[in-house]
């Protein structure tokens, strides 16, 4: 594996930090307080859509997409360093690139397994970032860090689907901008557990289709990546053509789908830890306490230094994990999948729970970006699969190579 960013990779960079540093830090206000005007907490600030077209000037649009049909072409190890930098301004950076979850696996589900009808009718309008998609999976009623579990039914009736069932944590789901849900369900409970379960498009505004209510991740509306929300399938009726893939798929696309999402997310995540660790150490330079600078104290010190050194292991594990899965593909990544899986969030976790200790009574205020990075840090220990489910796996996988 090489260390070093190729040509490519490295004058994306140095746009991407251009249009960082030129136009989403100087927007993080600006959006919260048109948040705040509008009185609703989904609502969809004007900014973001002079984000959007300033990052398309500059090329920076599509960039997770590997497939260069639709997006940049780039591979995973060269697209790694780029989504660490949108993770610096997670709120922001992902959508204002078309980058955002969960737009990104959708398109990428779509992308690999839609029919040429579903790419032109759905694809290609979210890669053109004209509409938003949500991702409809988890349910209240079963434990669905075990997907095998899930309730929602999908049956045959002529040349139609029904779809009955209730869905929570639909990412997606509360950005007004969102036409599509991508909604998984059992249309055969008698079939072997895994192909038991298909996936199948829904438009939005399908009768039956109730949206409850809104979720809220530690009292955050998480609007910036669409909101999560509770939906009633109730009756849904919908072609047959929207079924993705054949029958008893689901379950693979599923797993297919959240490889990458996993990855994206833990490059993201080494991003919100450096951003982290900067405040933490502007912040000791700044403030004096008992006659010193917070610098000088040895606790601090100890932070610092215990920061750099798990951010630098993540990311080498991180990008050791994207080299692989360009290298032998996603299902020969699957172990370092789940570990950065399982170490990424810990890590980015601990690095901004410092920081928050750093800025006091600030580093939990609206003041700073810091309560937002944790609450989404220590979220993403639960999506796309809790920590323990990841262990319990890796844990079979390390036992098989020794008996």
């Amino acid at each position: 594996m090489e260390f070093a960013y190729d040509d490519r990779t490295v004058e994306l960079r140095q746009r991407l930090e251009a249009f960082l540093t030129e136009c989403v830090y100087p927007a993080e206000p600006v959006h919260h307080e048109q948040v705040l005007a509008a009185g609703d907490p989904w609502a969809r600030p004007p900014v973001m859509e002079e984000l959007k077209a300033q990052a398309r000037e500059r090329g920076l649009w599509n960039l997770f997409l590997p497939d260069a049909r639709y997006g940049a072409g780039l591979t995973n190890l060269q697209y790694a360093p780029l989504a660490e930098l949108t993770g610096r301004s997670p709120h922001l950076a992902p959508e204002a690139l078309n980058c955002a979850a969960p737009d990104t696996g959708n398109m990428e589900l779509l992308a690999e397994f839609g029919s040429e009808a579903q790419r032109k009718q759905w694809l290609m309008p979210l890669l053109a970032g004209e509409i938003r998609s949500a991702f409809c999976m988890t349910e209240p009623e079963v434990a669905s860090s075990d997907a095998t579990n899930i309730a929602t039914r999908i049956v045959r009736d002529g040349d139609r689907y029904v779809i009955n069932g209730r869905k929570w944590w639909s990412s997606g789901a509360m950005d007004p901008r969102c036409e599509i849900f991508i909604v998984m369900g059992k249309t055969d409970p008698d079939a072997d557990r895994h192909r038991q379960q298909s996936m199948i498009l829904v438009p939005r505004d399908t009768p039956g289709v109730t949206v409850r209510r809104g979720m809220r991740v530690f009292g955050y509306s998480d609007a910036p990546h669409g909101g999560h929300a509770e939906i009633d399938f109730s009756d849904v009726r919908v072609p047959v053509d929207n079924l993705v893939g054949e029958e008893g798929s689901g379950f693979a696309i599923a797993q297919a789908r959240l490889g990458p999402g996993r990855i994206h997310h833990c490059m993201r995540l080494v991003g919100m830890a450096e951003r982290a660790l900067e405040l933490l150490c502007r912040r000791v330079l700044d403030r004096v306490a008992f006659g010193r600078p917070l610098a000088e104290q040895g606790v601090v010190r100890e932070w610092i230094a215990e920061s750099r050194v798990r951010i630098e292991q993540a990311r080498l594990l991180v990008l050791k994990t994207a080299w692989l899965m360009d290298t032998v593909g996603n299902k020969g990544a699957h172990t370092e999948i789940q570990a950065i899986k399982i170490a990424t969030p810990l890590m980015a976790e601990w690095v901004i729970d410092k920081a928050i200790q750093a800025y006091g009574g600030a580093g939990v205020s609206q003041d700073t970006p810091l309560a937002e990075l944790w609450a989404q840090a220590r979220t993403l220990r639960l999506a796309d699969g809790p920590d323990e489910v990841h262990r319990a796996s890796l844990a079979r996988r390390e036992l098989r190579r020794h008996s």
